[in-house]
């Protein structure tokens, strides 16, 4: 496993109620009804305090055409990057560790074990890796609770896998070398691309 020297990273992962009604400009109120019709991803601490991950109230601003607040663009989002080819993960590590807290696996299974501790923003995969059947890790990423909230990205030469990547729960699907568009669709899955 490698990863890259911490920097200031003083981005909140998850947001309150109160905060997401500040938000939004509404009353507390609303964020609890909003919640409770499933209008906006959310999850309950044990105290049965409403909590909310950062991409999750990013995907509802977005859907309502509220603005983006700054707190949501600060900080560096972590994002996990699989791949068993060293050469791309150094091209990756490149293009994106300026702007986001990266950490790369050359073994998928070890990243594996390791995304439900990292708790990742992100996950970048190849859809085909050795031992590894692409399509099945992103449908079990969905659907686990401790993993359905990490938004994956296919990184990979087999286009013929598109459709089945996106099907199983796929937020984007580039193609291998094409990092640029990587780190575009990352910043705007992030909310942190600029008007």
């Amino acid at each position: 496993m490698e990863t890259n020297p911490k920097e200031n990273t003083t981005q909140p992962e998850l947001f309150t109620a109160s905060d997401v009604a500040r938000f939004c400009q509404v009353d507390l109120k609303t964020i609890h009804n909003w919640a409770d019709k499933g209008e906006i991803r959310h999850f309950r601490t044990p105290g049965r305090h409403l909590r909310f991950r950062r991409l999750d109230v990013l995907d509802f601003l977005r859907k309502y055409g509220y603005p983006i607040p700054e707190i949501l663009r600060m900080g560096k989002p972590k994002v996990v990057v699989v791949d068993d080819d060293p050469s791309v993960l150094a091209a990756l590590r490149k293009t994106l560790s300026r702007r986001f807290d990266l950490t790369t696996f050359q073994d998928p299974f070890d990243a594996l074990v390791a995304v439900g501790n990292l708790q990742p923003d992100a996950l970048i995969l190849d859809i085909m890796m050795p031992g590894l059947d692409g399509v099945r890790c992103l449908e079990r990423l969905r659907s686990i609770d401790a993993t359905s909230h990490i938004r994956c990205i296919v990184y990979s030469n087999h286009e013929d896998m598109k459709k089945n990547a996106t099907e199983a729960g796929a937020y984007d699907f580039i193609k291998k070398g094409e990092a640029g568009e990587l780190r575009d669709s990352l910043e705007r899955l992030m909310g942190l691309e600029r008007g």
